[in-house]
């Protein structure tokens, strides 16, 4: 860990949030002269402090330990890159449209790689009413069941949760040129590219 990398980024987190060093300290119970020491990289902070100090200055704990804090490459928001993670803890659904670094509970997810649909993880597209209803021909148990239909365009994302013991069944708008991406699971994420 290189003390001046982390002083430097403490500090531009820090101006950033409007905050000075001795409001920095005050809200971690700590000296403002501990700030002030990071800073100039005299120091770094104690690990028993990181887990604060992450929450106060919104950024994950790695990233302050590294000092650095770099962007990623611009996408240009195009939902068709839209990229789902599901925490296998909470159940939480997460997207990004870019490269991310996602966590839940603690865990760092890993993006969900869409596989063609199958006859196993079939479904059933009717237009009504200017409309796609859609049905999965899917158990919907506890333990096995679709968490979470997407219907995404160029533009947006149509997201509906799924719960167990619920009728697989969505009605989506229908939109221009748009993909399906349904998520079982136990066997992760499914698309079909070409509704009708």
């Amino acid at each position: 860990m290189d003390c001046n990398k982390v002083g430097e980024l403490i500090l531009s987190l820090r101006k950033e949030k409007g905050m000075t060093q001795k409001q920095l300290a005050d809200v971690m119970n700590i000296s403002d002269k501990a700030i002030s020491k990071w800073e100039r990289g005299m120091g770094c902070p104690d690990v028993s402090l990181l887990r604060e100090l992450s929450k106060v200055l919104e950024v994950n704990i790695e990233k302050i330990l590294l000092g650095n804090l770099e962007p990623n490459d611009a996408d240009g928001g195009n939902m068709k890159k839209l990229k789902f993670y599901v925490c296998p803890n909470c159940g939480n659904i997460l997207t990004a449209t870019g490269e991310g670094e996602v966590y839940c509970c603690g865990r760092k997810l890993a993006g969900l790689v869409p596989k063609p649909a199958d006859d196993n993880h079939g479904l059933t597209i009717e237009e009504v009413e200017n409309d796609f209803y859609i049905t999965f021909n899917h158990e919907m148990t506890k333990e096995h069941f679709i968490g979470f239909v997407a219907y995404i365009s160029y533009d947006r994302v149509l997201l509906i949760k799924l719960y167990p013991e619920q009728s697989p069944e969505v009605r989506f708008p229908r939109m221009n040129r748009g993909k399906l991406y349904y998520y079982c699971s136990q066997h992760g994420l499914w698309v079909k590219d070409k509704l009708i």
